[in-house]
């Protein structure tokens, strides 16, 4: 992409104005690549689920020029089966084949709209069951953090709503760009899109250690074969304790983990360096370049040399293990 992407953030009453600034703080971290322009229905100040209302500086005429349209969260005391006045007559604008994405509750928009019909989607888990009531003709999966199908986004509550943009941006420009904007916005690079909203332990008490000095061990060592047992071992713990603990705090098991953090490596190496295939998979700890080959084309469905072509020079980064303490999973839609 070289030219400036037009997103138009559609603000309906009772928007969270949290993730209403989401799409602007993330993806207005790139300037020269994304335009984010904030519309209603009417153009006229929104009522937020807060105690004040914001004044956006469009009305719904942007959305006939944007290339994505986003729809952020609205309090769940106005959820309604049929879309609220005036909002049918803006979606109604939006150009064939342009981009649309949804945080939380905003999915409830594109449903009655009939733009998730026959397709995947997700919301905020606590709504799920009246969604799937509402909507039985949408795939519904309450349990992950986003669903990418394509030309249509869906993601879950709050801080997913990030995981979504920044996919966005690496969809758009690669893991590099993704890794600087999550620098610069002082958050993760990624989590899985298909990580679990709700994980039931996520936070150990305070006497007991947790798995994060290991984590980060782990991908300062990543050339290395490193196998459960390395890891239990550094942390001090049993193979079980390590292995139950891990997943409480990450979401996901270690060797999944471990093979998510590589792809990531793998990726950063092949847009910034002219390393071949087999030198990048020995340095992110892959045995072969066929096994990097294999599991790139597992996440991100595209060969090495695809991925190098499509987003080499698309901008740099620091080393993904130096931009957080905790490198977390590239989705398996990317990519697409």
């Amino acid at each position: 992409m070289t030219a400036v992407h037009r997103v138009a953030v559609l603000a309906l009453d009772g928007v969270y104005p949290f993730e209403l600034g989401i799409p602007s703080r993330v993806l207005g971290a790139l300037q020269d690549r994304y335009e984010v322009l904030t519309c209603s229905v009417d153009g006229g100040p929104v009522a937020t689920n807060a105690d004040f209302s914001v004044t956006v500086g469009h009305g719904p005429e942007v959305l006939a020029t944007a290339d994505t349209v986003l729809l952020p969260p609205f309090d769940i005391s106005r959820l309604s089966r049929v879309l609220p006045p005036g909002v049918a007559e803006a979606l109604a604008t939006v150009r064939p084949g342009t981009r649309i994405v949804s945080i939380c509750t905003g999915a409830f928009v594109l449903a009655a709209a009939g733009l998730l019909d026959g397709r995947p989607a997700t919301t905020h888990w606590a709504v799920a069951d009246v969604f799937r009531s509402w909507y039985p003709a949408v795939a519904l999966d309450p349990d992950v953090l986003f669903v990418d199908d394509g030309d249509v986004l869906t993601s879950a509550g709050a801080a997913s709503g990030v995981d979504a943009c920044l996919h966005l941006v690496r969809r758009d420009h690669g893991a590099a760009v993704a890794n600087h904007v999550a620098r610069v916005c002082v958050v993760p690079p990624w989590r899985d899109g298909g990580q679990a909203q709700y994980i039931e332990h996520p936070v150990p008490p305070p006497s007991v250690n947790g798995t994060s000095a290991t984590r980060q061990w782990a991908l300062e060592n990543l050339h290395e074969p490193l196998t459960l047992g390395q890891l239990a071992g550094h942390a001090r713990m049993s193979l079980r304790t390590f292995t139950r603990r891990f997943n409480e705090e990450v979401g996901t098991s270690p060797g999944r983990w471990l093979i998510q953090q590589r792809v990531t490596r793998a990726q950063y190496l092949l847009e910034t360096t002219d390393l071949s295939v087999d030198d990048i998979a020995g340095r992110v700890g892959f045995a072969t370049g066929t096994s990097l080959r294999e599991h790139l084309h597992a996440a991100i469905g595209v060969s090495p040399m695809a991925y190098r072509r499509t987003f080499r020079g698309g901008g740099t980064s620091p080393d993904p293990s130096a931009t957080s303490r905790d490198v977390v999973p590239v989705p398996s839609g990317a990519g697409r």
